[in-house]
């Protein structure tokens, strides 16, 4: 290898091994990182201090004042008097609701429980009964009270703002009504005006993971003053964790939305950002887990730009929460006598048929490929899975492995045949190396050695434009894989979950570049590649290797470099990649086996003798090189 391959090789290296260094936070994002964190979460926290405060203030006044003369009688007020006197000067209209005991209602069905809380009224916690966190029992807690928010913020009377996580709902006799199996509760925040309240209405049918979620303002137009054209609902999320590596939930969890104007946008997972509103409304939020999702869809009119933001922050000293994500979104207000905002959760798995069959192109929140790559996911990898999912996921991938490399076979066959064509032309390559080997001018060369392949018909690229059209399908599996639910918890071989890496051996420290771990399928494609790598650089285009010598070094670097990352991704993508080479190994041998290089070689000679057809690009192409000879023997 000369000097410049040297040189150009190492510049390769320095940025791939910049490239990765780079892509690793500095101290300085670490600490920026928690700095945000740390307001974020007092963000998130705001309502339920402002709550608590007003808590300890009430009960330090009980305590101050347990008995006090009635200046009327000269009876002494019970500590539930001063209560709602308390509450009835701060509060006003309100201060019925002010005081309670707090209750929590259940809906059910066969694939959800949504507990619902009469304090603030509140969804407090959620179960998929159908998945189980990592390590523990069915049902998974999608969250619970403690790690949310959901409250309806408004303006009342003068300079006084409420927020109805102060409150206690009102319930119905039964709670919980059941008609045609559909689950409805209904809960009211009372005011002391006749015919005034805020109602919240949810409703669950049947094997659905939509919870119908209404907020019914009645006679509201006397207390919430005519300058508001709208409620603000804070809604946030702290994320627990629920899989088996909590560093890779971190690298995908965070916040989508879909804007009336703009579509399915998100927040970069592996950045702490805050997204305003300024040029569209809202048609829903969703906060995204690794494989789950909590959406919030306006059904009918959208959410008001105005006041509206999403921002996410990081966890990083957490072993329990992944990420937290507060948002804010404002519900338009009308002041009519009787009105209604009408919303939908979702809680549920991110699936892609699940979520493609609502129709809010809420399947966009899992990556299934830029552009047209998602097409091969969505057309085939995602019914292949649907289709055999009484199989094992491990075996699913051998079926859609044999089916790809199947599909991929005629251009593997012309693959080989190009390698074949140049290994065969190896004496005719050598006399002209021998020819001009002591020629200062390497132009000539070249263009004797094109006239070769272009006589015997013969293309150096063309074993390498095959290889390109199998890309799409590698970058299509590397985007849908590690998000497939359907290989979570899925195990095969000695992993128990085929989503994530696996880890046959832990160092106790982390290797730079590398991990903390081996991943035996990691370490099982990485052999494989460079089998195949050799295989393919060694005896099927040994000219090629010739004339690039640094490519054949670059082509051994590249599964080092891969060995790298997907040691820390999906043990399924790997399983994949080591299947694909293994079938290539195959079809590699059976082709030789029954390709008679002496026939291909013959077909070639003949070709030779024929007169040579120039093409209208072929004779530019050759009064431009011989132009460029010419200005070089002048000089």
């Amino acid at each position: 290898m000369d000097k410049k391959s040297l040189i150009g090789l190492g510049l390769i290296a320095v940025i791939l091994i910049g490239w990765l260094a780079l892509n690793g936070p500095s101290k300085e994002q670490v600490a920026r990182n928690k700095q945000i964190k740390d307001s974020i979460d007092l963000a998130t926290k705001e309502l339920e201090l402002k709550a608590k405060e007003e808590a300890k203030l009430a009960a330090a006044a009980k305590a101050k004042m347990a008995v006090m003369p009635d200046t009327a009688g000269g009876k002494a007020i019970s500590q539930d008097s001063i209560a709602k006197l308390m509450a009835n000067s701060q509060y006003k209209d309100f201060s019925v609701s002010a005081i309670g005991k707090e209750e929590v209602f259940t809906l059910e069905n066969e694939l959800i429980k949504v507990y619902v809380s009469n304090k603030g009224g509140k969804i407090a916690k959620v179960e998929l009964k159908e998945y189980a966190r990592y390590g523990q029992g069915k049902p998974l807690v999608l969250f619970d009270k403690d790690s949310t928010v959901q409250a309806l913020e408004f303006d009342a009377y003068a300079n006084l703002k409420l927020s109805t996580d102060s409150f206690y709902f009102a319930a119905n006799s039964p709670a919980v009504s059941d008609k045609g199996g559909v689950k409805t509760l209904s809960l009211k925040l009372m005011t002391a005006q006749p015919g005034s309240y805020i109602e919240y209405t949810y409703s669950l049918k049947p094997n659905d993971y939509m919870l119908d979620y209404d907020v019914n303002f009645v006679g509201m137009q006397s207390i919430i003053p005519a300058k508001s054209n709208h409620v603000t609902l804070h809604w946030a999320q702290a994320l627990p964790k629920q899989e088996k590596h909590i560093s890779k939930e971190r690298e995908v969890a965070t916040a989508y939305f879909n804007e009336e104007k703009d579509g399915v946008d998100y927040i970069n997972a592996r950045k702490s950002e805050e997204k305003t509103f300024s040029e569209s409304n809202i048609k829903w939020m969703s906060f995204k887990q690794q494989y789950f999702n909590s959406t919030l869809i306006a059904k009918k009119d959208n959410f008001l730009k105005e006041g509206s933001f999403v921002k996410t922050s990081e966890n990083p000293a957490s072993t329990d929460i992944v990420k937290t994500i507060t948002s804010q979104l404002s519900i338009p207000y009308r002041h009519n006598g009787s009105e209604t905002f009408g919303m939908q959760f979702y809680f549920g798995p991110n699936q892609y048929k699940t979520l493609k069959n609502y129709d809010f192109d809420l399947q966009k929140l899992i990556p299934t490929g830029w552009s047209v790559f998602s097409y091969i996911n969505k057309w085939m990898v995602i019914p292949l899975f649907n289709g055999l999912s009484s199989l094992n996921s491990g075996l699913i991938i051998l079926i859609l492995t044999l089916i790809l490399k199947t599909l991929l076979f005629p251009i593997a066959y012309k693959t080989y045949m190009s390698g074949a064509k140049m290994r065969v032309l190896k004496p005719e390559i050598d006399e002209i190396n021998a020819k001009y080997e002591k020629d200062p001018d390497p132009m000539k060369k070249q263009q004797e050695t094109m006239s070769l392949y272009r006589r015997a018909g013969a293309n150096p690229l063309s074993g390498c434009l095959p290889m390109l059209l199998q890309l799409p399908i590698l970058i299509a599996l590397f985007a849908f894989i590690p998000a497939a639910i359907e290989l979570r918890q899925k195990g095969f071989l000695w992993t128990d979950d085929l989503s994530t890496y696996d880890s046959v051996y832990n160092f106790g420290f982390s290797v730079w570049g590398y991990g903390d771990h081996v991943s035996l399928f990691a370490l099982l494609m990485f052999v494989s590649t460079m089998i195949y790598t050799w295989m393919n650089s060694a005896l099927l285009q040994p000219q090629q290797n010739n004339q690039m010598p640094g490519m054949k070094y670059m082509m051994y670097l590249m599964p080092v470099i891969f060995l790298a990352v997907m040691n820390s991704y999906s043990a399924g993508l790997s399983w994949y990649y080591f299947l694909a080479n293994v079938i290539t190994f195959l079809q590699t041998w059976l082709m030789r086996k029954f390709i008679d290089d002496g026939k291909i070689r013959e077909q070639l000679l003949a070709n030779m003798k024929k007169p040579e057809k120039k093409s209208a690009f072929q004779a530019r192409l050759e009064e431009m090189t011989k132009q460029r000879q010419q200005q070089i023997n002048k000089k």
